[in-house]
This record gives C-alpha cells, structure tokens and sequence, in this order.
C-alpha cells in the first residue's frame, strides 16, 4: 500500500494540490489522470520518493518497480543487467558476490559474507534472474540478439521497454509508470495490458491513452479542483461520475439560489414592520443555505475542426510498385494501391515495420507537402484533382522555425486571415492571451503538436496524413482530435497506437508485417476478429 497525508506541492502562487489524503491499496490498478500541468508527475515523484512533499508525509513499500525517464543513465550496461537493476538488493548481492569470486583467494570472512550473498540471491528469486529478464524483454519486442548488447546500443524506442522491463521485473510491491505505452506499438501494449492486469501489487500510472487506462484500471484518481479525487472504475467511468457530481451540485446550488432569492424578498419587504421574529428566522436560514462556490475544474477542452477548401475527386490517389528503403535494409516493396475520397486508413503493424516509411515514400510528390524528409525508391504515385496535403509528422518540430512567433508562423499559412482569426483559432486550441506571441523555439511538445493542428486548419486540405499525432496530447486534446477526425469529410492515413482512435476512425486497415503490408477494407474491430479466426 502507498499513502499520502496532508500533501500540499505548489510552484510560487500556482497551487497543484493541497492537504491530499489518500491511500493507493494493494490489488488495485490506479490511473492518475488530469491535463497536462495538473500535477501528475510531480505527484508521481513524490510517491517514489524522488520529490519530497512541501508538507504532509508519503508512506511506500519498501520494493517499488518505477519507470525511470532517463534514457541513458544506464548506457554501460547490458540490456538484461539493466532489467535485473529493477531488483536492487538483488542486483548489489550479484555484483558483490561476482566481485567475491573474482579473487584469486578467499578468506574465511569472505567465504560467511558468500553465503549471507547466496541467500538473498535466492531469496529474491536471483537463481532464475536472467531468465526471468528475458520473458519480459520478449513480451515487450526486445528480442533475445539484443539482451547482452549493451543499453548505449540501443535506439530511443528500445531503451524505453528496457525501461519499462526494468520496472516491472522482481514482483514489486507497487508499480509507477509514467506513459508506459509510449514508443510501443499495440502488440506490445496488449502485452503489457495483460500482464498489468495479473498484477497482484498496487499499481498507479499515468497515461494519455483511454483505451489502455480502460482496459487496465479498477480505479481512477483525478487530479483537479486543487485536490486529488479517487473514482471507482476506467477513466471512462471517473468522466461519468465526475460529470454526475458536478451537475448534482449545480443543481443543488440553483434550487439554493431560488430559495435565498424567495427569502430575500420576504425580508427586505417586511424587515421594518411588525413581523420581526419571522424577518430573523428567515435571515437565519438564507444564512444556512448560503451556497459555497464552486472549485474552478483545471480541464481544458481543445476545439479541433478539420475543414476542406474544396473536395478532392472521388479517386484521392493511387500508386503502383512502391518500393523504399535504407541502405541495406529494405522495408516496402511493391506495394499498390487506390485510395477512394472518404477513405480513413489506420496503418498498423510492430515497430519499425515500415510504417512512417511508407507514409515519406507516398508524400514525395505530395500537393501540399514540403518537407525534406520525404521520398521513394521506386514505383509510381498519382494524386487525383484537386488534392491538398495536411500532414502531421511524427518528428514535426524539425519543421518549425526558429526566431519567430506562433501567431507570426500560422500567418504564413493563410496570409488572407485577419489577424483576429487566427488569434481565434490559437483560443480553439488553448493559446490564451499573450501566448500566441511566444517564441516558437519555447514550445513544449504538447504546444507544439497543438500549433501543428492550427496550422493545418488553416491549410483546409482534403487528404490527412497523421503519423503519430497524439505522442505529446493530453487525454483532453487526444479525444478532441478523435471527434474531429470522424466528423472529417475527406480522406485520412493515421498512423497511431492510440487504439481507440483507430478503432473509432477508420474503416481500412494496413497492416505491415514482416516487409509485406495487408489491405483490409474494413474496421479495425472487423480486421481483428478476422485475423483472430
């Protein structure tokens, strides 16, 4: 069990939660929800111990699997020792006992200090470590090749599931994981949803994909209202009750204000006459039902709308032969395919299974496209009248400039609109005040990804290309995006491991497997329960 008393963290006169008691318990699973700035890493911290409270305590068990964030703290080591970090005490036994053996002579305080080392090693389960490593290197795509290279080795993505190992190995007694689920593709995420769901400890984490809080949580606790409230139940759940409560107390408000309203007017008509004693009872209960205002909720709901300047032909574009790759390497071949106005086409597949490059190979010639990392090898791709291009790509902020500002930027974009225009569209997008003057190079990746979006509103085009759209979005930001793109008329490709937003837009799917891409004209939920059989 985690517990939390009278915990209050602010940031000068910010406050993100004050006097939070609450405990997490043993053989549940908590989703720590709340937009981005609410506070959930830093509350995450302070559970780990990483961050101490500014008042209150936080009591933990004393074994806690934690995701670490820092990518290269353990770059000198293999893979598989990494994982077996996750069990500290574990892990210092073996390294002292290697370090023991090592000698060329042993003493006799050597030889008792073996066996004390002998038995936390089988204690904690140390006789069966690397193999134990290697079962959730393997259910997270970390294939037994790379389990003795060493972690510097590694690309971004990689580490991260390392990571991910790491936390999960030795049976912790409670489990923090902060966006488990990035870099990992849906395989991977089933993976770890089932896994998560055996899980016996107490486990809390933050995430931004609904589907996986949905599919893993018992519990959900929220953070907003400058308080942290628990919910019985996935996030779609905490949404419901949360809306209840809060309609409830409105409400009861209203019918407060009525009835102090009816009050009121019998005071102030018979405060002077004869009438006093009632004149009092009356003043007592207005003061009784005097309504206490209502928390500020700290959610911000995004305005995304996708709209066309025109529609494209019925045929959007076609190509024949792709073929693209890297040196010594190929990832798509000859592949061919038309794609229809109002196709949405989910691309779906492992990591590095050719995804993004299919997308770059079929934007080399794109009306509308002008980034430099875009191309193909061979093949044959026609765009059909009056296409437009909007394309999100997953390493966009390479595309935005510095030294500007974002309004300055948009404007680029549609020199026609009024510069209230796109003061409104950054609104629609949570840029309130000032903060469309902000320097571009100042973004967090959320804003950036937010600007991206206003950009492409401005553009209007008819086709979507999205890869990886919702890597930096909030849960707010990621449903918005989500209504926007079912309600879009045109054509869209998606790449995304968020599994709801797949299975709420497409209607095909392409699935990449093993440099061969499967096209299936259908729902991601028809596609799965067709490979299923």
């Amino acid at each position: 069990m985690i517990s939390v008393s009278n915990v209050s963290m602010r940031y000068g006169a910010k406050i993100l939660f004050e006097d939070v008691t609450t405990a997490f318990l043993p053989e549940r699973r908590y989703g720590l929800t709340g937009p981005n700035g609410a506070g959930k890493s830093t509350f995450m911290k302070l559970l780990s111990g990483e961050l101490e409270p500014q008042k209150g305590t936080v009591v933990r068990p004393k074994k806690l699997g934690i995701l670490r964030q820092d990518q290269f703290a353990f770059d000198k080591f293999r893979v598989v020792d990494t994982v077996i970090m996750g069990n500290l005490p574990l892990w210092k036994a073996l390294a002292e006992r290697e370090e023991l053996y090592a000698k060329a002579e042993l003493t006799d305080e050597d030889g008792m200090r073996l066996g004390e080392l002998e038995g936390v090693v089988s204690e904690e389960d140390g006789y069966t470590a690397e193999s134990d490593a290697a079962v959730l290197l393997d259910g997270l795509d970390i294939e037994e090749p790379f389990h003795n290279r060493l972690m510097g080795e590694m690309q971004g993505g990689q580490k991260v599931r390392v990571l991910l190992a790491q936390a999960l190995f030795g049976n912790p007694a409670a489990l923090l994981l902060d966006e488990p689920t990035n870099y990992l593709d849906l395989e991977s995420i089933h993976w770890l949803q089932n896994f998560l769901t055996h899980y016996s400890g107490t486990l809390i984490t933050i995430s931004h994909d609904r589907h996986f809080l949905n599919s893993v949580t018992t519990h959900t606790a929220d953070i907003d209202y400058q308080t942290i409230i628990t919910y019985t139940g996935g996030y779609d759940d905490m949404v419901l009750q949360k809306t209840q409560v809060r309609s409830r107390i409105e409400s009861e408000n209203a019918q407060r204000e009525k009835k102090i309203a009816q009050l009121n007017e019998f005071i102030a008509r018979f405060s002077a006459g004869t009438r006093a004693s009632q004149v009092t009872s009356r003043k007592k209960e207005v003061e009784r039902l005097e309504t206490k205002e209502l928390a500020r909720s700290n959610i911000a709901r995004p305005f995304i709308r996708f709209d066309q300047k025109r529609p494209s032909g019925r045929n959007a574009f076609e190509f024949k032969d792709v073929t693209k790759g890297y040196p010594g390497l190929p990832v798509i071949k000859n592949f061919s395919a038309s794609v229809q106005r109002g196709e949405k086409i989910a691309l779906m597949g492992r990591n590095g299974a050719g995804k993004t490059t299919l997308l770059k190979a079929l934007l080399a010639n794109a009306p509308g496209v002008d980034s430099k990392d875009v191309g193909i090898d061979s093949g044959l791709v026609t765009w059909g009248h009056e296409v437009q291009v909007g394309y999100f790509a997953q390493d966009h902020r390479e595309e935005i400039p510095g030294g500007t500002t974002i309004s300055d930027w948009l404007h680029n974009f549609d020199p026609q609109a009024a510069r209230e225009e796109i003061r409104g569209l950054l609104g629609q997008m949570l840029f309130t005040g000032e903060e469309g003057m902000k320097k571009t190079e100042a973004l967090s990746g959320g804003e950036a990804a937010r600007m991206m979006f206003c950009k492409i509103m401005l553009q209007k085009p008819n086709i979507l290309v999205f890869d990886e759209p919702t890597n930096h979005l909030d849960l707010e930001a990621i449903n918005a995006l989500n209504i926007a793109l079912q309600k879009f008329e045109g054509t869209v490709l998606l790449v995304t491991h968020d599994e709801d937003l797949v299975d709420e837009v497409a209607n095909r799917v392409w699935y990449f497997d093993h440099g061969k891409v499967q096209d299936f004209a259908g729902t991601y939920e028809e596609f799965t329960s067709t490979v299923a059989k």
